[in-house]
């Protein structure tokens, strides 16, 4: 038995620094998240739908770039994959509130994105949190960013910010302004519930102060 886990756990190891590297080279065609998707649209009686442009990072407007650091993780470009402060924060107010929220960075989001399965569990997060080694230690947080924005989810059927650019606004990602970036960004917690177009009030509140915190943070050094 330890023979077969020690063989599987050199197996996983490989596979994962393979799929690591080669990403980091090469644009991930998609990701089980959108798979899975696409079958839930099939289920529901709707045509299978993956709206997706690849934009390389520097025909992504920077004003989309500082919203994502502004709305998701304002320290993106200090830590080395986690924010050990924001996830004590939510853990704090988690445990007095029904309303949970999270402590994820950037590089955990496309960890999870990227290589992982929908779900919740202590084994996942732990593979996350592995993945997440990994890419900080292969990646530049420029590739990091890039992959990220475009692989999100950020509407029903709609990933990367190419394609929400375009289902929004009507125009490309490289044309994006500080408001319509900030209105894209406030929607990346629960794209399928939120509009970039027709924010609620809470949602009016929240891109205030995204925009509020992208002037803080300024031009961002990748």
């Amino acid at each position: 038995m330890f023979r077969v886990f020690k063989l599987v756990f050199l197996v996983f190891v490989g596979i994962s620094l393979l799929g690591v590297l080669f990403y980091r080279f090469v644009n991930p065609p998609f990701t089980w998240l959108m798979i899975e998707r696409g079958f839930q649209r099939k289920a529901a009686g709707k045509e299978w739908k993956i709206d997706k442009q690849w934009k390389d990072f520097d025909d992504i407007s920077d004003n989309m770039k500082r919203a994502a650091v502004a709305a998701e993780d304002q320290s993106f470009l200090e830590h080395h994959g986690f924010d050990f402060r924001a996830i004590e924060k939510a853990i704090e107010k988690n445990a007095h509130s029904k309303k949970l929220i999270g402590g994820s960075t950037i590089s955990q989001q496309v960890a999870k994105n990227v290589f992982l399965w929908e779900g919740r569990s202590l084994l996942r997060k732990g593979i996350e949190a592995y993945f997440t080694v990994l890419i900080e230690v292969f990646w530049s947080k420029k590739r990091i960013m890039e992959v990220y924005l475009n692989e999100i989810e950020m509407g029903d059927g709609i990933y990367g910010i190419e394609a929400a650019s375009q289902a929004y606004f009507h125009k490309s990602a490289a044309d994006l302004t500080k408001h319509e970036a900030a209105a894209i960004a406030v929607i990346f917690p629960s794209p399928l519930k939120w509009s970039a177009t027709k924010p609620t009030r809470y949602l009016k509140h929240r891109q205030y102060l995204i925009m509020k915190n992208m002037r803080r943070l300024g031009p961002l050094d990748f």
